[in-house]
């Protein structure tokens, strides 16, 4: 099986681990967090503005990848506090409209100063 290493200037990059892989006719983006790639600091202050910047990241990552969200099958995400779900659902359907993929959530076990939520996917290559 080829793996292959996925890495754009258009998201966040952290030496530990890779943005995404792209292995067995599929991509896996790592948890993205709310965080402007050119300044490494946190977005907005709400939980909709940072599930949008998080999907901004993770799109430009599927979009390096040679695929898109429109091609996402699961998701994962981490939230901060559970009182935000209504927020994140409220964003998340603009995101995807109509057929969304699986999706699983949890609480985010630390919590990196400022951040709400994390997303990770799993996308067609």
């Amino acid at each position: 099986m080829t793996r292959t290493i996925v890495r754009t200037s258009e998201a966040p990059s952290v030496p530990m681990y890779s943005q995404a892989v792209k292995a067995a006719g599929l991509v896996f983006v790592s948890g993205q967090g709310p965080y402007d790639p050119r300044t490494g600091e946190p977005v907005g202050e709400t939980i909709q503005e940072q599930v949008r910047q998080a999907l901004t990241n993770v799109s430009a990552i599927l979009d390096a990848a040679g695929s898109s969200l429109s091609k996402v099958v699961s998701t994962t995400f981490l939230l901060g506090d559970e009182a935000d779900f209504a927020g994140l659902n409220e964003e998340w359907v603009k995101w995807f409209p109509s057929d969304p993929p699986a999706r699983q959530g949890a609480r985010l076990p630390a919590r990196p100063k400022g951040i709400k939520v994390s997303i990770a996917v799993v996308a067609e290559a």
